[in-house]
């Protein structure tokens, strides 16, 4: 029953703490953004913030309760920390990518600018050297996608190993026979069964 346990908790963290897929190569066309109509006087008018609500208090009586993995992973300082570490390594292999599209971009703009200039020979050994480039470009792609994958693991791991502890110590506190994931989908729960919350302060009281 735990194997089964943590291979859907691993499941749901790979939701949570998910890794890009990075894109082929060729630089992205800028987007034009959308007009935006002029404000109309009610638009103008800032919206009055809508005072905190109280926690539902968990029922006493409850013997079933459910957590939120997203919004664990998204408000913990472990989560925020994974998150972080994975958004530095996408956008450093993105930008060394880049890099690898202009110079691609330089011969084939060196190439197209050269018709009826440059040589048989020398023009032979520009189109190798694009098609160097290219496969350059794909193979940093898939290297790239298999860094961020394999950290992206290893961060889930790491997180789980933080999270289950806390999550059983909660189930044994309150006498519970099961917690469920939020993203398991109910079509009525109670919202004082929601655990996460508590699951967070937790974590982050947790610094090991």
């Amino acid at each position: 029953m735990r194997a089964v346990k943590l291979s859907m908790m691993a499941g749901v963290l790979t939701l949570a703490l998910s890794a890009p897929v990075f894109a082929q190569a060729g630089a992205a066309k800028p987007q034009t953004p959308p007009a935006t109509p002029p404000a109309t006087p009610a638009q103008t008018q800032p919206a009055a913030p809508k005072p905190p609500q109280p926690p539902v208090p968990f029922p006493q009586d409850a013997k079933y309760a459910f957590v939120d993995i997203q919004a664990i992973a998204s408000n913990s300082s472990a989560g925020k920390e994974a998150s972080k570490r994975l958004q530095a390594l996408t956008e450093k292999k993105q930008s060394e990518i880049s890099e690898k599209n202009k110079q691609l971009q330089a011969l084939t703009t060196k190439r197209d600018t050269s018709v009826g200039v440059m040589n048989e020979a020398a023009r032979t050994q520009l189109d190798k050297d694009i098609d160097k480039a290219q496969r350059d470009i794909q193979f940093a792609n898939s290297n790239a996608q298999a860094e961020v994958n394999d950290l992206q693991n290893e961060l889930q791991g790491e997180f789980q190993k933080r999270l289950i502890p806390i999550i059983e110590e909660l189930a044994k506190e309150k006498g519970l026979y099961m917690i469920f994931t939020a993203e398991s989908g109910f079509a009525y729960v109670h919202p004082g069964l929601n655990l996460s919350e508590e699951v967070i302060k937790r974590l982050d009281a947790k610094k090991n």
